[in-house]
């Protein structure tokens, strides 16, 4: 019940990421208009590579870390301690080379120097210890109160296109304040360490080798943008960003199994449980599957004329864009899944690594042609291919270890189920005139459909749910 429990937390919290945006972000769209969420993409884009080679692979490598010695009090606060410095080090050198770039790229110069903020906040983000110990009320309690307060602040204080500098503040300084309020309750967490005891550097290694695939995952995450932005313009890394944005936030309630899973599963492969890690990917490949599929087709149902009416008149690319984009929603579920509920906890860095690595190969190979060609469009298919080569990649790594047709065994129904709900919904969303009240009939009515598919077609899920309905 745990695990349940847990994942209520985090996909509760991810609701709440999925509402909160939804709020604020046809505001600042706007206020700030298409170049000012563009310029505020691009300059974040930059600050995420500094931000990425500071953390190194402390956040993964930290939270398998701490599930691997949890039930030692005296070995956790050593390893948190060690890994912290480490951290701090490593965001300090990034800091000074931060600096040092600014001093050579002029461009958008004061919001880049604004955006540093996020890197500083980096510094002090210890969320990896406390999913290490499956603490994920803490953080999801956190989480949810800056997001609510920086709501407020943003419809307080970003009242025009000159505002965007308060809105980068706003966005960075929530996160740095939210990173902070995790650190007193550690008094109550850890026991005291002498400091000659400490090792910092003993971890370095590991984080390295967890570094490539956080490199390579970067790429689906800030070069797309780069690229846009310098190839075409800011104003299509703005809409690619609000595209991504949207598909990210409805596939973070899919990944939120394989977040809370990572730390449980690690646990029992330090235990030598191997039976229970199998058992927990079945279940979690069929829970994502069955959510992220849903997902899929219920985005590219509304998605024509959701992301302009969202964004606003000027934002007609984000439809299409978001189109093309939702079928990751059912790649990365299933990615997240086999490798970071499985691949990653068992120690298979190596295939984890290479999963990734050729995603971003991919990326950026097929990048620059296509974007030349079909511009943020092309962007998108070249996401969408690159995260199929990340999954394709862990699932035949996977297939001697464990049973793939158990793994899709009820995948065929969810996807006649989410075909059957993607035609009606479809057909709505281009026939009918798109107002609040058309969009949220349009997801009930897509809602339900699924759901009756689902009992109709009888997938082992429901029997899992009723049997969890039933003990709770």
């Amino acid at each position: 019940m745990k695990i349940i429990r847990n994942y209520l937390y985090n996909a509760g919290y991810q609701i709440l990421v999925l509402i909160l945006p939804l709020i604020t972000a046809p505001y600042a769209s706007r206020v700030l208009k298409a170049y000012g969420t563009g310029i505020n993409a691009y300059t974040n884009s930059w600050i995420q590579y500094f931000i990425l080679f500071g953390s190194i692979g402390i956040a993964l490598y930290g939270n398998r870390e701490i599930a691997y010695l949890r039930d030692d009090p005296k070995a956790v606060s050593k390893a948190f301690w060690e890994i912290q410095l480490l951290k701090t080090i490593t965001i300090l050198i990034s800091c000074i080379a931060y600096a040092l770039f600014l001093q050579v790229y002029k461009q958008n110069h004061i919001y880049m120097v604004l955006q540093a903020v996020n890197l500083i906040a980096a510094a002090f983000d210890i969320s990896w210890f406390y999913n290490g110990l499956e603490d994920f009320k803490h953080t999801a309690i956190r989480n949810t109160l800056v997001r609510i307060v920086s709501v407020i602040l943003i419809f307080t204080l970003v009242r025009s296109q000159e505002d965007l500098g308060i809105y980068i503040l706003i966005l960075g300084g929530s996160t740095l304040i939210g990173n902070l309020a995790l650190w007193p309750r550690l008094r109550k967490m850890l026991v005291k360490v002498k400091i000659n005891e400490l090792r910092p550097f003993k971890h370095l290694h590991p984080t390295l080798v967890l570094f490539a695939p956080q490199i390579a995952t970067q790429v689906y995450l800030v070069l797309n943008k780069t690229m846009l932005g310098s190839m075409v313009n800011t104003d299509a890394a703005g809409y690619y960003n609000f595209s991504d944005n949207l598909i990210k936030m409805v596939l973070a309630l899919a990944t939120s199994m394989s977040a809370v899973l990572m730390p449980r599963v690690s646990n029992e492969f330090s235990k030598g449980r191997n039976e229970n890690i199998n058992r927990f990917l079945y279940i979690a490949f069929d829970f994502v599957s069955f959510l992220s599929i849903a997902m899929w087709f219920g985005i590219a149902g509304i998605s024509l004329h959701f992301g302009p009416y969202f964004y606003g008149p000027e934002y007609e690319p984000v439809g299409p864009a978001m189109l093309i984009e939702s079928v990751i929603i059912v790649l990365i579920g299933w990615s997240n899944t086999t490798g970071l509920q499985y691949l990653m906890p068992v120690n298979r860095l190596k295939e984890f690594t290479t999963s990734v690595v050729l995603g971003a190969i991919v990326n950026i190979f097929l990048n620059v042609p296509l974007i030349y060609l079909w511009g943020l469009n092309g962007a998108m298919v070249a996401t969408v291919l690159s995260e199929a080569v990340v999954t394709i990649y862990q699932l035949w790594v996977i297939r001697k270890d464990v049973e793939l047709k158990q793994m899709f065994l009820n995948v065929p129904k969810y996807m006649i189920a989410g075909i059957v709900m993607f035609i009606p919904v479809f057909w709505i969303n281009i026939n009918v005139h798109t107002s609040i009240l058309t969009i949220f009939a349009d997801v009930a009515l897509g809602i339900v459909i699924y759901i009756v598919m689902t009992l109709l077609l009888k997938p082992t899920i429901v029997d899992r749910i009723k049997g969890i309905i039933k003990n709770r």
